[in-house]
């Protein structure tokens, strides 16, 4: 079972509507879903286009966490987008590119965006927004894109038809995190990651580093070796494998 779903014609962003009930005090578990944003966003502010026949969902939940583990429900919420890609496309067509993006051959097909806010108990809010291009790639971006459609003998699902097993491997996977920490989750990451032991640039909001990446940390952190020896932990920012 998994949280249930609230399902709209139109918000600004499911994510904005997730904050703004988690600012009036509400703390889910809830999904909300949209078959249309007007506003919707990705990480660093960039825009993420919502057209119809896409998947838009964000999960409103609750956690006792400190923020830095807390952050790891990212991870949790990639490889749920990875098994969804799995049953529309077939296994090990989809990999995973830190820190939470999902791709077909080299092109972004899902993207992440967690946010998060301190509530009056003393826990965390968290609003998990996963964007899924099942039926359109958008063309104006600055990264490529992919659809499961272009990849799919049969027309992709339907996007409240996705959301299910989205929402039903989000929460086995979550459930593994709560009950076992982020050892299995960073396991289950790495044998789907791309760029593991390849060199990797990873561009900081001040810096950019190159070396080869390693893997995930123990927190979920990427483990950069510098052309230099010295070992990087990248925390934030993006990352560039061969020139994806």
């Amino acid at each position: 079972m998994h949280p249930p779903v609230e399902a709209y014609e139109a918000l600004d962003s499911t994510n904005a509507e997730a904050r703004r009930r988690a600012e009036t005090g509400e703390g889910g578990p809830v999904w909300i879903t949209a078959a249309v944003q007007t506003a919707g966003r990705g990480r660093r502010g960039r825009a993420w286009s919502t057209n119809k026949g896409n998947l838009a969902a964000t999960l409103l939940m609750t956690t006792d966490a400190p923020p830095v583990e807390a952050a790891q429900i990212s991870f949790v919420a990639a490889l749920a987008a990875a098994d969804l890609a799995d049953a529309c496309l077939g296994p090990d067509v989809a990999r995973l590119k830190w820190p939470n993006d999902v791709l077909i051959h080299g092109r972004k097909c899902v993207g992440i965006l967690v946010e998060s806010g301190a509530r009056a108990d003393g826990r965390l809010w968290l609003a998990v927004g996963i964007g899924v291009n099942l039926a359109h790639a958008p063309q104006d971006v600055e990264r490529p894109a992919a659809a499961f459609a272009e990849h799919m003998a049969v027309p992709p699902p339907q996007p409240l038809d996705a959301l299910e097993v989205l929402a039903t491997r989000f929460e086995a996977w979550r459930a593994t995190w709560a009950t076992h920490g982020f050892s299995p989750i960073a396991r289950a990451w790495s044998l789907r990651a791309m760029g593991i032991g390849e060199p990797c640039e990873a561009r900081l909001p001040n810096r950019t580093l190159k070396g080869v990446a390693e893997g995930l940390d123990t927190d979920g952190a990427l483990r950069l070796r510098l052309d230099d020896g010295a070992l990087e932990r990248i925390t934030a920012g993006d990352v560039f494998f061969g020139g994806a």
